[in-house]
């Protein structure tokens, strides 16, 4: 990747982003909208504590590639991997996810692109793994029609059936892609590897074959790399996954905390699963665009002031996403470096 490329590819999603920002000013915010948030000591807090948890969201992912890959990548490395990943992630649709190039990542710090390769689709399982159980927990504690009892008013009821539509089938696409990568990886990885050839030799299929090949291959080497692991290798990943989802989510329950003290903490936490959801099946780069409209739609009901909902999905964003395209500009070139000894 040349520099002005690196360039172009970063500066789409900012231009999105603020596209949509200014078309969200124009028509939402009105600037006594900000003597509404009380600019206080808390307000202060909540958003060091905010940062705390990005911290906490690549502490875990950085924790998760050290452990998978039985500590021969240090803590420095496994930091540099996980950052450089958050960078792809930004600066490509999240249809399309960054974290596919963690093996090209790894393999710098001196893991073989095999392993590597092995290790990309077990933290893609674990993600996904993570959401498939945590869902269910949070719909068992937080009421159904709070998560989805939103309706903004020039949109009404519609807004929030389609939100609720979408939401569910992206979960159940989750659910039916987890299942295929545990069977595939654990179970049967050659029969599921010769069932999706099969499948996706058909005429209308056949131009994603080859994708769909490389596909099935990784599962079965994966799977003769990954089926000897014990469950303590697989406990402290996923618990490192844990740690990284649940502080991805707790970022926006310190910015509620210290700018919208009153809003109720639980169900912050709960309208995250939907909106990262969402996200996923985002064709900009990051989410750019889209992060903020819904941001602002979604949690609008809880803030009760579109200029102030719009305040606080910027600060989500400011911290979330463009301080990753700001470290990743830095630490790209680091990518050309030579690699060291591969551990294999």
């Amino acid at each position: 990747m040349n520099s002005s490329k690196l360039l172009l590819k970063t500066l789409i999603p900012v231009a999105i982003g603020l596209a949509v920002v200014a078309w969200l000013f124009a028509r939402e915010f009105d600037p006594e909208a900000l003597g509404l948030i009380h600019w206080s000591g808390q307000a202060v807090a909540g958003l060091l504590l905010a940062l705390l948890f990005v911290a906490g969201r690549e502490g875990g992912l950085a924790w998760r590639f050290r452990a998978l890959t039985d500590r021969d990548m240090t803590w420095g490395a496994s930091l540099r991997v996980t950052m450089l990943c958050e960078f792809t992630s930004a600066i490509t649709p999240t249809t399309a996810g960054g974290s596919a190039l963690s093996m090209v990542f790894m393999n710098r710090e001196g893991i073989s692109l095999g392993r590597g390769t092995a290790l990309m689709m077990s933290t893609l399982m674990l993600d996904e793994a993570f959401f498939v159980i945590a869902c269910p927990l949070v719909f068992l504690f937080i009421p159904y029609g709070e998560i989805f009892s939103f309706a903004p008013e020039e949109s009404g009821a519609a807004f929030t059936m389609g939100i609720r539509a979408a939401f569910w089938v992206v979960y159940i696409g989750i659910v039916l892609w987890t299942a295929l990568l545990f069977v595939g990886i654990f179970i049967k990885p050659q029969a599921v590897r010769r069932a999706l050839v099969g499948i996706f030799s058909w005429r209308w299929l056949r131009r994603w074959q080859p994708q769909v090949k490389e596909l099935g291959d990784n599962m079965v080497d994966t799977g003769r790399d990954l089926r000897h692991k014990g469950w303590r290798w697989w406990g402290e990943a996923m618990a490192a996954t844990t740690l990284s989802w649940v502080s991805r989510y707790l970022v926006v329950n310190a910015l509620f905390w210290g700018l919208v003290p009153l809003a109720n903490q639980a169900l912050v936490f709960g309208r995250q699963f939907v909106v990262w959801t969402l996200l996923t099946i985002s064709p900009t780069p990051g989410g750019s665009g889209v992060s903020e409209w819904l941001f602002t739609n979604y949690y609008g009901d809880m803030i009760h002031d579109a200029s102030v909902a719009l305040v606080v999905a910027i600060f989500w964003r400011l911290i979330s996403y463009y301080i990753y395209l700001a470290i990743g500009v830095f630490m790209i070139p680091s990518v050309f470096k030579s690699k060291k000894t591969t551990h294999q």
